[in-house]
């Protein structure tokens, strides 16, 4: 029971005169210290929460409303039109109060209302401005008068200087697209992948399903609409995260990488102590809310914060079977430790020390979602286990110290990079904590990266905690690689977590492994930098770069296996109150006549590419305003289950598989260096697993103008997959279409009056 009494801030012993009470001054001062945090931060939050409540307002703003209507009082006018003087007679007041005063009062209390009122305006104002989505669909550079003045009234009713959440009440809801509409737009993205009979038999099963079952299941969905700030979000964690029972690892989390040609000290602890400390600081600005709302780049369009809330002291807790799992944050419990650390906002010097002195040594954890959930609650619900296991849940994050070496390095970078994504993606299957909101990884030659579980949040959010937090330009290193600064010794030491497991635990836990290694195993990767252009030669071809890409993607997987399937691109739909992702369905009829065009007899035609683009980039446009395709079909499916109807055309439209999963991984979210003249400093970017068993997770990263990352993941056991041989069909696709394009080409393409220039740049 050390810990126990380690954890009470007095010790007694019982003698013959009594009970002998053993005060620790220490232990008393820090409890002291904990609870003035603890009451600052609940002033700071009930601030934050009034600043917010009233944006775009300003709580000084209610003072110059009472001054302005008790001016106009004194010039014997009345403002309120009667309004003040029917307060006053109904105003609970005692007969000491003068009627002057009753009068003061009353114009306060009608000062107040007109305030809210006016506060009311405004954000219901600022709500439809935010609800105009035209502008995305103007050609590039050419901005019409409408777009203009909408401009203008944005920024005029954005208020100034706000806060983190500032914009939250004002972002409209997500809209409810028609059933008729989404179901038009599903059997034309299906159209290249299905011969004439099977189109054919889709259109029968889908427009039955629209005139029958489709519009009760879509009256549910207008009632969930009208009702909730997201008719999607919430059915979207729980049933396509929470309720999956397979293995997180691999299959749902996602990873980021470091920097690709530094590596700012070759020091693990000092690298762990300088990145700990400036996500702590992270985490305290995330607190007060300091942290500036996150924009469409280059425009005033605020984008959902919502899962800025759970970042850190999050852990996704497993549950069986038949039961739910959920996602705990426990922010409200103070805790300000990663596991064996527990500490105010350390400092640099303080972390390494403490790095210097632990290695985290807990017994291998990883288990699929149901075996852990049951040996949760037998081995893991009391005792020390529980105690340790409180410690790792309640923690801000995850810590893991590797004794690997890792990074683009050795005799063959190439494939060095491949072992780095696979080390962040899994690791050695018992060293992460994949239920965390996310895991940091110390390597011991400097590296780092990160492992982020995908329930609470997605790539975007998780990529500028990572770029904020940038080790090399905000604190850096002496000239021996270690911190800045000295180590404060009145800090207490890293205590290790102690676990008691039993024979049969240790059986189970072996299993687990044993399941996870195989799953590991069978991972293949390809990570490899693209440099012969990137998006400054695309951009000169008048094309979207993400685009681009897409459509060369498809013509790397129409080359590799001969026909075309089903492909997800992520789209983000932060535009909207509690938005998260809708998919973009890249495959296309536009792209498919391009692709079989190029490799086909018929002769190159770059009027078949501009189709194409333009097509891909109409599908982003409108996923990005709520307009898309599968999280509608997704949601009609969930009321269905619930309604315990049986649709054979959705049973059929959700079991489709993505053998194609593609995203585009943001850089560069916020300006804490110039790519320009610090070109060195540049991410890989990071990416994911294969969706589908026998298909391609491809994510790539835009880096400046000359670079394009690319990360490919499939299966071994799958003999028509490889991620090498992908990756080459994708280098060649990029080089023959920009070939295609390239000004010197002899085709001529028809001049077109009006000819858009679209690009739309993704969730940066």
């Amino acid at each position: 029971m050390a810990e126990a009494h380690q954890a009470v801030a007095f010790q007694f012993t019982v003698t013959p005169e009594g009970i002998d009470l053993q005060l620790s001054h220490q232990a008393l001062t820090e409890i002291y210290l904990s609870g003035v945090r603890s009451w600052k931060k609940r002033i700071v939050r009930l601030k934050n929460s009034v600043i917010t409540g009233v944006y775009p307002a300003s709580p000084s703003s209610w003072l110059f409303v009472v001054i302005a209507i008790l001016a106009t009082m004194y010039t014997r006018s009345d403002p309120s039109m009667g309004l003040i003087a029917k307060i006053q007679e109904h105003l609970p007041v005692s007969q000491s109060m003068s009627t002057q005063c009753q009068a003061v009062v009353s114009a306060v209390l009608f000062s107040t209302m007109l305030w809210l009122l006016l506060i009311f305006t405004m954000r219901l104002c600022l709500k439809q401005l935010l609800s105009y989505h035209r502008w995305m669909f103007e050609q590039h550079g050419k901005m019409s008068n409408t777009t203009k003045v909408w401009v203008a009234l944005v920024r005029i009713f954005s208020g100034r200087k706000p806060l983190l959440y500032s914009y939250q009440g004002s972002l409209p809801n997500l809209p409810l697209p028609t059933t008729k509409d989404t179901v038009k737009r599903y059997l034309e993205s299906v159209r290249p992948l299905m011969d004439d009979t099977q189109f054919e038999r889709m259109t029968k099963l889908a427009t039955e399903f629209e005139t029958t079952l489709g519009n009760r299941l879509q009256w549910y969905l207008k009632l969930k609409a009208l009702w909730a700030a997201n008719y999607v979000s919430d059915w979207w964690e729980e049933y396509v995260y929470l309720r999956g029972r397979s293995p997180i690892m691999v299959n749902s989390n996602y990873y980021g990488m470091d920097f690709l040609y530094v590596t700012p000290t070759p020091i693990q602890a000092a690298r762990a102590g300088n990145t700990i400390h400036a996500m702590l600081l992270y985490r305290r600005k995330l607190n007060k809310e300091e942290i500036k709302p996150s924009r469409i780049p280059g425009t005033v369009i605020p984008l959902c914060a919502a899962q800025c809330e759970r970042m850190f002291n999050t852990t996704r807790t497993p549950g069986e079977e038949t039961g739910k799992e959920t996602v705990i944050n426990t922010h409200l419990f103070n805790m300000k430790h990663i596991p064996n650390l527990h500490s105010r906002v350390l400092n640099p010097c303080y972390c390494t020390y403490c790095f210097l002195n632990v290695i985290l040594s807990c017994s291998p954890k990883i288990f699929a979602r149901i075996p852990w959930a049951k040996a949760r609650v037998k081995y893991f619900s009391s005792g020390v286990n529980k105690r340790s296991l409180d410690c790792i849940e309640k923690a801000a994050f995850f810590v893991t110290l590797d004794d690997d070496e890792q990074g683009m390095m050795g005799d063959d970078p190439a494939a060095s990079l491949d072992r780095y994504a696979k080390s962040l993606l899994h690791g050695k299957c018992y060293d992460r904590w994949f239920d965390k909101s996310f895991s940091v990884v110390f390597y011991k030659n400097g590296k780092n990266g990160m492992n982020a579980e995908h329930s609470w949040a997605d790539a975007p959010v998780v990529a500028h905690l990572w770029e904020v937090t940038t080790d090399s330009f905000q604190l850096g290193y002496n000239a021996e690689g270690h911190c800045k600064g000295e180590v404060d010794s009145s800090l207490p030491k890293p205590q290790k977590l102690n676990w008691e497991i039993p024979p049969e635990c240790e059986e189970l836990i072996s299993q687990s492994l044993a399941v996870a290694q195989n799953l590991a195993d069978d991972v293949d990767f390809h990570v490899f930098s693209f440099r012969d252009f990137g998006k400054g030669k695309v951009k000169k071809c008048r094309v979207s770069p993400d685009a681009f890409i897409q459509i060369a993607l498809q013509l790397a997987y129409y080359r590799e296996r001969g026909s075309f399937c089903l492909t997800y691109e992520a789209s983000m739909t932060r535009l909207f109150r509690e938005g998260r992702t809708e998919t973009v369905r890249s495959c296309t009829s536009e792209s498919s006549a391009f692709v079989q065009a190029l490799d086909g007899e018929e002769v190159p035609c770059r009027r078949l590419f501009r189709a194409a683009s333009e097509k891909h980039q109409q599908l982003y446009r409108m996923a990005m305003t709520g307009a898309g395709i599968d999280r509608h079909l997704f949601c009609l499916y969930v009321v269905s289950k619930y309604l315990g109807e049986e649709s054979p055309f959705l049973k059929e439209v959700l079991s489709e598989p993505w053998r194609l999963s593609t995203s585009q991984t943001p850089v560069q979210q916020v300006e804490l260096f110039d790519l320009v003249n610090h070109p060195e400093y540049i991410s890989c970017g990071g990416g994911f697993g294969p969706v589908a068993d026998d298909g391609y997770g491809v994510s790539y990263c835009i880096v400046g103008d000359n670079m394009i990352n690319f990360h490919i993941s499939c299966k071994h056991s799958c003999p028509q997959t490889d991620a090498h041989k992908f990756g080459a069909q994708i280098r060649k696709a990029l080089r023959d279409i920009l070939q295609l394009l390239s000004p010197n080409q002899q085709e001529k393409e028809p001049k077109k009056t009006g000819e858009s220039r679209p690009e739309v740049k993704k969730d940066q």
